[in-house]
């Protein structure tokens, strides 16, 4: 284990700690039926259910440093991805994170995270040996993009890994799936056949050892704020040559504030403070 994934860790779990102070007391889920409010960067969810630590083709990691609550159906994502993916003969899944039992923010991790419809999820396919509890709390993630940030690893790349983003991304309620941008272009550069599924597939900042699930907020939900649907086509032209272009670009200034998040929903603050949900 190195030293960068121990601060790792250790970031993780004072950022959780941070967030139940920042939001509220409340450390259990808000009882009633499902309610997922706001949008993808400001929100809370009441009825959420925990994904069980261990189940047929997954395993939670970073227990201490983690939160692994979302809405029923992002829980059953999961366990079929767990199945299809053990099906298909990739290793064991480490499911690296999901929301906090009433979602709200995960302070300086995530943007995302707060309504119980997002997934991390490692892209290791190779076969994993049965982790001890403390191995499943210290484990890091290989990476699959080099130090450029411009290809892939070629040692770490196997039709398994295009399998595995194939499966994420055709979950019946996916509604794209982040990954870093060299890991897109290898997609684009190899995959053959249907390609539908790469529209989903969505180039973002990091993400070079895990994907990011963000699934659809349900049907009746209709306080869930969804956001635009990715664009037509396969994504594999301009907007990826984007991403490599700013590789080359001068550095942009540092602004001197960072932009303040949105404003929680009104109707998430006495679920985040531990009222029961009206």
């Amino acid at each position: 284990m190195g030293e960068h994934a121990d601060k790792s860790i250790v970031t993780r779990r004072i950022a959780l700690l941070l967030a139940a102070l920042i939001v509220g007391a409340a450390t259990g889920p808000a009882p009633g039926p499902v309610r997922i409010i706001g949008g993808p960067t400001t929100g809370c969810i009441a009825g959420a259910v925990e994904l069980p630590p261990q189940g047929p083709g997954y395993v939670t990691i970073h227990l201490a440093a983690s939160a692994f609550w979302g809405a029923p159906s992002t829980v059953a994502a999961v366990q079929l991805l767990g199945r299809q993916s053990q099906a298909a003969g990739i290793g064991e899944l480490y499911v690296e994170e999901i929301s906090r039992p009433r979602g709200g923010p995960i302070s300086g991790v995530h943007a995302a995270h707060q309504l119980g419809l997002d997934i991390d999820l490692g892209l290791d396919t190779r076969p994993k040996p049965a982790l001890t509890s403390a191995e499943r709390e210290t484990v890091e993630l290989p990476t699959l993009v080099r130090p450029d940030r411009r290809f892939v690893l070629e040692d770490r790349w196997s039709p398994a890994t295009a399998t595995l983003l194939r499966l994420a991304a055709e979950l019946p309620d996916t509604d794209r799936v982040l990954v870093n941008p060299a890991i897109k272009r290898k997609l684009c550069d190899s995959v053959t056949g249907n390609r539908a599924w790469l529209r989903r597939i969505r180039p973002w900042y990091g993400h070079a050892a895990h994907m990011h699930i963000h699934l659809a907020c349900p049907a009746d939900q209709s306080e869930c704020v969804s956001q635009p649907p990715p664009p037509a086509g396969d994504g594999c032209d301009a907007t990826l040559a984007w991403w490599f272009e700013q590789l080359d670009a001068p550095p942009a200034p540092a602004s001197e504030k960072p932009k303040p998040p949105p404003p929680m929903p009104a109707a998430c603050r006495p679920i985040l403070a531990g009222e029961n949900p009206s």
